[in-house]
């Protein structure tokens, strides 16, 4: 099965399009949890635990668990196999190098982790992300217009009469095919979100920025949403730190899942 298919059958299996980040900052775990990648992976899979009836994704981001070598890595594995089959899956790696070494990226990814899809840098050009998506059953989300307010310093400016984020969206559907190209848009970035879904009117998008970041997604669903994925990390983990956490996040991720 191809990924773009198993994202629509979870869609329409869980019936919303939240994606939980399994984001577990070291600092902000609760405290009846080790300080130490098991730690996180304990933390995580109570996590998953207690919304894999609601979430239909789940993005794992690397960093959280990478400053652990490889008991993090490990971790990353140990939660993979507690996520449903049915359940879409993101590797939030942001990967991006010259083509050789992209290859090697990709295998880790989507061979050894089999992940349904990962983040990926763009900038390097064509030839750093085309090892990617020489996987034609995954589904790659390149970075697009970030929620981040550096977004400003190069993703807005411009690059050959455009925004340098129009031409990710533009060229990238030239050089590959929509059924294995996402992007990651946003939802802090109203009107380049718009602007977005102009130049990509039927890609999946991952939307970050709700939650914590405060994007507004009654603003977002006055506009073209989907196909995509909503992104909520820290508005779901750690909407309490205490003997509760379980409990209120996942009556946090019921609450978005109903959003969205």
């Amino acid at each position: 099965m191809k990924s773009i298919e198993k994202y629509y059958l979870a869609k329409e299996r869980f019936g919303t399009s939240l994606c939980i980040g399994i984001d577990p900052d070291i600092e902000k775990i609760p405290h009846i949890f080790p300080k130490n990648a098991k730690g996180l992976s304990e933390f995580s899979r109570v996590i998953i635990d207690i919304t894999k009836d609601i979430a239909t994704a789940y993005k794992i981001n690397f960093a959280f668990f990478e400053i652990f070598g490889a008991d993090g890595l490990k971790a990353i594995e140990e939660i993979l196999t507690h996520i449903p089959e049915q359940t879409f899956t993101i590797a939030d790696a942001k990967r991006g190098d010259i083509g050789n070494t992209s290859k090697f990226y990709a295998r880790s990814i989507f061979e050894h982790f089999n992940f349904d899809s990962i983040t990926v840098n763009p900038l390097m050009g064509k030839d750093s992300i085309e090892p990617f998506f020489s996987f034609t059953n995954k589904l790659v989300f390149l970075l697009g217009i970030t929620s981040n307010s550096g977004a400003n310093d190069f993703l807005k400016t411009k690059s050959d009469n455009s925004l340098l984020y129009e031409n990710i969206f533009s060229k990238s559907r030239e050089w590959f095919s929509d059924d294995n190209l996402g992007f990651v848009t946003g939802a802090t970035q109203i009107n380049e979100f718009i602007r977005a879904r102009e130049l990509a009117p039927d890609n999946l998008f991952l939307i970050p920025g709700v939650g914590a970041q405060g994007g507004d997604i009654e603003q977002l669903k006055q506009h073209k949403l989907n196909p995509c994925l909503i992104n909520v990390s820290r508005g779901i983990l750690f909407d309490s730190t205490k003997i509760d956490f379980a409990e209120k996040a996942r009556a946090r991720a019921l609450e978005y899942a109903k959003l969205f």
